[in-house]
């Protein structure tokens, strides 16, 4: 089929993060690579579908329910499926957790949909149940998660998590021109976006001797171990200026955290995703900077690929898409345009 997508190459990091104040949108790459250097906007055409022929069978498995990110990412699937003329089915465990998603994905093997969204709760545990349910005919497209060999999939789609994470660090750099400590609430290690996140921060740090890395620490994707992780690290490092929450209910927690540890203005708090409980947080002035993904585009791209590939048409393998830096600044503005979505 022939649909065209114009997909251009991603902003650097050098235009992140020219100002806190200003809002910067990476737009999306068929490469899936970026470079730390300066590099001009380069445009690439690439196959994509317009009209199905068919009303395909298309199962979305996300990582969590309830999160707003894969909810604006299942608003960004369901509203391309039906430009396309196919359905689109959303479910996902309660918790981040690949014990629990596994099960749900059994079940969606069983009934043989024609294709399959899914963000990986794992590299390692989600590796065979994914290449089963590829090797039943299922088309895979991976979208924000993936696993250690996804060459079963049709297709990738995620963000540019080790520029995020650098752009992380440059808004706290900002912040705290001084320097100081600095740390990284995760969730577990193992999660493949998480981790990337996490690496772009420690690799910008080190790259800066005026800021010290005390390390990371693994909340579960619990805002309420965050918050008590943090209060802890205060105790150990009353000095502490910065730390980078990698998703959503790390920010929440860490927000929490400081607040409750009487830093708020001291440590500096920049989340990875854009929910209402970080908007508000950032409005509060607990959380500094956001690092917003664009799972909407993600969604759209998922369903895209899912149908190019049920169409016998030719997939792009890697597609990443960029992100915004939203502050209190830009929030009224470009910057709160990109905040996700509590439903559809």
């Amino acid at each position: 089929m022939n649909r065209k997508r114009a997909m251009v190459v991603a902003g650097t990091l050098g235009v992140v993060v020219l100002g806190l104040s200003s809002c910067t949108s990476s737009k999306p790459e068929s490469s899936g690579e970026t470079s730390g250097g300066a590099q001009e906007d380069a445009a690439t055409t690439v196959t994509a579908p317009a009209k199905a022929s068919r009303e395909y069978n298309l199962q979305f498995l996300q990582g969590v329910s309830g999160d707003q990110f894969y909810i604006t990412m299942q608003c960004g699937a369901q509203e391309e499926a039906a430009k396309l003329g196919v359905k689109v089915s959303t479910q996902g465990p309660q918790k981040f957790d690949p014990t629990l998603q596994k099960p749900i994905l059994d079940s969606i093997v069983a009934g043989r949909p024609d294709a399959l969204l899914v963000a990986p709760t794992d590299v390692q545990a989600m590796q065979q149940p994914l290449e089963q349910a590829a090797a039943a005919g299922i088309k895979v497209v991976l979208v924000d998660t993936t696993t250690n060999d996804p060459s079963y999939a049709v297709s990738q789609i995620a963000s540019d998590n080790e520029g995020g994470g650098r752009a992380a660090f440059e808004a706290i750099k900002k912040l705290r021109p001084e320097g100081g400590k600095v740390m990284v609430m995760n969730i577990d290690p193992g999660v493949s976006t998480t981790d990337a996140r996490a690496k772009g921060f420690e690799d910008a740090v080190k790259s800066d001797d005026k800021f010290e890395y005390v390390g990371v620490q693994y909340s579960h994707n619990d805002p309420a171990t965050a918050a008590q992780l943090i209060g802890a690290q205060l105790q150990k490092d009353p000095d502490l200026v910065g730390v980078f929450a990698t998703n959503l209910f790390s920010a929440e927690g860490s927000a929490t955290g400081v607040r409750q540890a009487g830093k708020a203005g001291q440590v500096q708090v920049v989340g990875f995703d854009a929910g209402p409980n970080q908007i508000q947080a950032l409005r509060e002035g607990t959380v500094q900077a956001l690092v917003a993904q664009d799972p909407g585009l993600i969604g759209k791209f998922g369903v895209d690929e899912a149908v190019t590939a049920l169409e016998g048409g030719e997939n792009t393998k890697k597609v990443q898409t960029g992100f915004t830096i939203i502050t209190q600044e830009n929030l009224d503005g470009e910057g709160g345009a990109a905040a996700y979505k509590s439903d559809c």
